[in-house]
């Protein structure tokens, strides 16, 4: 029988301990995601939305809301993008429009940062306080408008990310 070397012994457990780890960590995590998710009014957005993000393989709790917070900040922008084109169009309901622009700049400049400075120090209850304001911001924009939203899409969108976040940082509480 050959002697094995100590140190290339050490390498060969180290890198099986590591592999090992790496096949386990995605399949604890996928746990935790559904777990998470399951607690929200919405499962499969939930798990499509964090599952789509890549640094969801690692997140904690904490960690997801970020991600979901990361997710309403995207569509807020789009969505003042799509305002903001509808507004310099000669569009009949440039009031309404107008309106639903602040509530979206609101969201991005007030409960966004609001929401991640609250995740980011412990401090769960203003997130999901956060995230709640944006749920209403988007359904007060939607109720604007005298007829057919032409942003209902982005505002149904925008309420649904809210309540899963709002329902994700509440479990932080």
């Amino acid at each position: 029988m050959t002697k094995m070397n100590p140190l290339a012994l050490a390498i060969i457990l180290c890198t099986m301990v590591s592999s090992h780890c790496i096949i386990i960590h995605p399949k604890s995590n996928a746990n935790l995601i559904q777990q998470t998710c399951k607690q929200t009014p919405n499962y499969a957005n939930c798990i499509h939305y964090l599952k789509s993000d890549p640094r969801s393989s690692d997140a904690d709790v904490t960690g997801l809301a970020l991600i979901m917070v990361d997710i309403i900040k995207s569509k807020a922008n789009t969505a003042l993008n799509k305002i903001n084109q509808l507004i310099k169009g000669s569009h009949d309901q440039k009031e309404a429009l107008n309106s639903c622009a602040g509530r979206y700049r609101a969201i991005l400049v007030a409960d966004v940062p609001k929401s991640v400075a609250a995740l980011k120090q412990g401090d769960p209850k203003f997130a999901e306080d956060g995230a709640n304001d944006v749920a209403i911001e988007a359904t007060t924009c939607e109720n604007g408008f005298k007829g057919k939203s032409p942003i209902s899409d982005e505002n149904i969108d925008m309420h649904d990310v809210a309540v899963i976040t709002a329902a994700i940082v509440k479990q932080l509480l």
